[in-house]
């Protein structure tokens, strides 16, 4: 089961528009401005299409650049080799501070060194395994050289057994390895591979990380609801325009929900962390919630039911009106980062194929979100599964996350919605970066 958000050919991080597209419509240069993970024009890059490329690449730059002095990494030996674009001084990298996460095993025939360090995240949730690789730009920006999705659904049958299941588990550990695979293809600088909700609650969720060492060589950290807000708020800053007053962000996951209050009404600091005045970590997502009242066949009764059982547990949330300052400010709205808020966005835009580069990055109005919100209530199951945004994979799960946001937007209501196909990964990777120093201060990137 592979998930719509693959990484591949999508656009770059860390790039924000100037100015808001009117709400409800992409912007007719999306794919340009919505560049999230470099500068312009730049794309994700599967590991297939990364190498054809740079084959011939190599092969019609080879006589322009014989006889300069060149470096390429093959184990300790120095060879000659295309140079790398920006230096020719080969990369220089310091040791670790922490044992690396990625067990080592020998690759024979390994690439020639790159010129940028190479940094990678992966987020192993209640039900998707995800990947991303990627090397620093300009300043706070950063290029994916590769990436991996994958619908695991890892956290099937947790609420009603409390451990996870045999089956679940393999298909985790399977995707895993594909990652292991990727990240020791690679020289990695520093890399945070983390486990959220399905492995926090699990009774057997230290077990089963255990088992991923073993079979995929790969350290995994259970991180705490704290920090997974935190990770979601650092990996959409780029989002949030400079005369945004306040932002209520949510992270509707599979087995919780994260939800961020961020006061902007002050001076900005270059964090967007920096700035959540108020947070929460609900234990209920789309596989939970769908678990307990059903996703094949959701009646409006049900769903009614399931945005209510969210609304009980967000009248318990004590800092809920930290931003009641802004609440009716046009420069106050809403920012979603995930599967659910992105099919709504798919299904908006009435696309044939889900498209990340239209979707990133776009604005709904209130009247919009309505009615994706009603079109999806309204259509069964294999209505869901026939569209290409959601398929038969979400298709018993998308309901219970419309009733997480409707719950959401009852608390916070808000003219605008800001969709984010981005989340933990690239929160992970911008701390990674900032806190290694590879962004200089003339912009530069430090290798």
């Amino acid at each position: 089961m592979e998930d719509h958000d693959t990484g591949a050919g999508a656009p770059a991080v860390g790039v924000s528009r100037a100015s808001p597209t009117p709400p409800g419509q992409a912007s007719p240069s999306a794919g340009r401005h919505h560049d999230r993970h470099a500068g312009p024009g730049s794309r994700h890059a599967d590991e297939a299409g990364e190498a054809q490329h740079q084959k011939g690449k190599s092969r019609k730059r080879r006589k322009r650049r014989r006889g300069r002095k060149v470096f390429a990494r093959d184990d300790n030996t120095a060879a000659k080799a295309p140079a790398p674009a920006a230096s020719a001084a080969p990369v220089s990298r310091p040791p670790e501070a922490a044992p690396s996460p990625v067990a080592a095993r020998p690759q024979p025939g390994r690439p020639p060194m790159q010129e940028l360090p190479v940094f990678a995240a992966l987020d192993l949730g209640t039900n998707n395994c995800r990947l991303l690789v990627a090397v620093p730009t300009r300043h706070g920006q950063f290029r994916v050289i590769d990436a991996f999705s994958r619908i695991v659904r890892l956290g099937e049958g947790l609420t009603a057994n409390g451990r996870l299941g045999q089956a679940a588990m393999d298909r985790a550990v399977e995707a895993l390895k594909v990652c292991g695979d990727k990240l020791r293809n690679r020289k990695i600088r520093k890399a945070r591979l983390i486990a959220t909700e399905a492995c926090r609650s699990a009774d057997n969720g230290v077990e089963f990380l255990e088992r991923v060492e073993r079979e995929a060589g790969l350290k995994l950290e259970i991180i705490d609801r704290q920090t997974e807000a935190r990770l979601a708020v650092s990996g959409c800053g780029s989002l949030v325009e400079r005369d945004t007053q306040g932002v209520v962000l949510f992270d509707i996951g599979g087995g919780s929900s994260e939800i961020a209050l961020i006061d902007l009404t002050g001076r900005r600091s270059p964090r967007l962390a920096n700035h959540i005045v108020s947070w929460t970590s609900l234990p209920v997502g789309v596989v939970s919630l769908a678990e307990r009242f059903g996703g094949r066949t959701v009646t409006r009764e049900i769903f009614a039911a399931m945005v209510e059982d969210v609304a009980v547990r967000l009248k318990a949330f004590d800092g809920r009106d930290r931003l009641a300052h802004v609440l009716a400010s046009p420069n106050f709205h809403l920012l979603g980062t995930s599967g659910t808020v992105t099919t709504l966005a798919g299904v908006h835009l009435d696309l044939e194929r889900y498209d990340r580069r239209r979707v990133d990055g776009l604005w709904m109005d209130r009247d919009s979100v309505d009615r994706m919100v009603e079109k999806l209530v309204g259509w069964d199951f294999q209505q869901r599964v026939a569209n290409p945004c959601i398929g038969a994979d979400r298709a018993d799960l998308v309901l219970a996350g419309c009733a997480i946001l409707e719950a959401i937007r009852a608390v916070w209501p808000s003219e605008r919605l800001r969709v984010a196909d981005r989340g933990l990964r690239e929160g992970i990777l911008s701390e990674l970066m900032a806190d290694d120093g590879v962004w200089r201060g003339d912009g530069r990137v430090r290798a």
